[in-house]
């Protein structure tokens, strides 16, 4: 299946959390769909920021999020969640469901595929993503690296036009960082854009990603 394009853009975005200095100030910048755009920098430089100011988490100050030319501030997140994935950088905050199955299927089920499909596509990425070995296991008691492969599993099952991932590669050794790569080429390959946020430059090279640097809210090309 290859889906329509499916841009992002930021247009004079600002955006200041309160009871702290500094802030983030952007003026323009576009994300092209099939292609990923990486995002590096020191901790605090504004990558997160502008990761959930993209998917519509945080609302910006001033300025519009756009996708597809639509601007999404009176959107829900929804119904912007039924268009993006987004990552967190810590998979605990985004896994709910007690078993692993029932995380991937349930947004499943909820976009109205019925159950045994919505199960028969979750145990396919479980599998993928080398994880059948904890179906019997709570999701309580995963390892760091384990909850995040499945928290990128439930991702992707619900086949995103646009991808948010922050620092996805953390707890992931050699071999599922190469499943992670060819998962994310295979999207790109059906018009997904991707926004990665890392400091794993040799990951982003693998995607062949468009490096862009955050400093101070900033953000630079590299």
């Amino acid at each position: 299946m290859v889906l329509t394009g499916f841009s992002l853009q930021l247009e004079e975005v600002r955006f200041t959390y309160p009871n702290k200095s500094g802030g983030f100030s952007l003026e323009a910048e576009h994300f092209s769909p099939g292609l990923c755009s990486a995002l590096l920098g020191q901790n605090g430089s504004g990558k997160t920021t502008l990761g959930k100011l993209a998917a519509g988490i945080l609302k910006p100050d001033s300025g519009r999020v756009l996708y597809d030319g639509q601007d999404i501030a009176d959107w829900s997140l929804g119904k912007i969640g039924r268009q993006v994935g987004y990552l967190f950088q810590d998979p605990s905050r985004q896994i709910f469901s007690p078993y692993p199955l029932d995380e991937v299927a349930f947004p499943l089920e909820l976009r109205g595929l019925p159950k045994p499909e919505a199960q028969r596509k979750a145990r396919q990425l479980i599998g993928e993503f080398e994880l059948e070995d904890i179906l019997d296991s709570t999701t309580y008691t995963l390892s760091r690296g384990e909850k995040q492969r499945l928290a990128i599993a439930a991702v992707i099952a619900c086949d995103p036009r646009f991808l948010i991932l922050d620092e996805p590669t953390t707890g992931l050794d050699k071999n599922r960082r190469e499943i992670l790569t060819d998962a994310l080429r295979r999207l790109m390959g059906r018009g997904v854009g991707i926004l990665l946020i890392t400091h794993d430059r040799d990951f982003a090279d693998l995607l062949s990603a468009d490096l862009r640097h955050m400093e101070g809210g900033q953000l630079k090309d590299v």
